[in-house]
């Protein structure tokens, strides 16, 4: 079973971090042995870091990053901390994908969509008053898949 992220950049580690983890762990625990991410500041990395936290428990679990492009435009304009941080997840993943060699107005839709295809489940931080974020847009690529989603937003 694979399961991918979807989430705003301004979830707040302090609310979501513990809700990760145990949901990462209670999906690895059900079967899902492939987690998706998709490289972007906020959600995106605490959910990678919540699967290598797992993983770290249960090793047969494995983190796949869907990244829009290579890593040295996608961090372009983060700063040395958020480098760092994307770099050790980098290093942590067990595959990595590329959907643009380079960066493109199309990438970040396109990776969007890959994280979709790949998944069994979405597992999301999704305020619905923001719905013309990508994050919106990738819930409802998973809602017309009709994939389980588990939003962990809460007001």
């Amino acid at each position: 079973m694979t399961v991918s992220f979807t989430g705003h950049r301004t979830a707040d580690p302090a609310m979501i971090g513990e809700k990760l983890y145990d949901t990462v762990n209670e999906l690895a625990g059900e079967g899902a042995d492939i987690f998706c991410a998709g490289g972007a500041l906020g959600f995106d990395t605490l959910a990678a870091e919540a699967v290598i936290r797992v993983k770290s428990e249960k090793p047969w679990i494995s983190l796949k990053l869907v990244l829009p492009c290579p890593p040295e435009q996608q961090t372009r304009s983060f700063s040395r901390e958020m480098k760092e941080q994307y770099f050790d997840i980098l290093m942590s993943a067990d595959d990595t994908e590329y959907i643009s060699p380079f960066y493109t107005e199309g990438c970040m839709k396109e990776r969007n969509q890959r994280l979709i295809d790949l998944a069994d489940v979405c597992v999301c931080w999704y305020d619905s008053r923001r719905s013309a974020s990508g994050t919106g847009q990738t819930v409802r690529m998973a809602q017309r898949k009709g994939i389980k989603i588990i939003n962990l937003y809460s007001e």
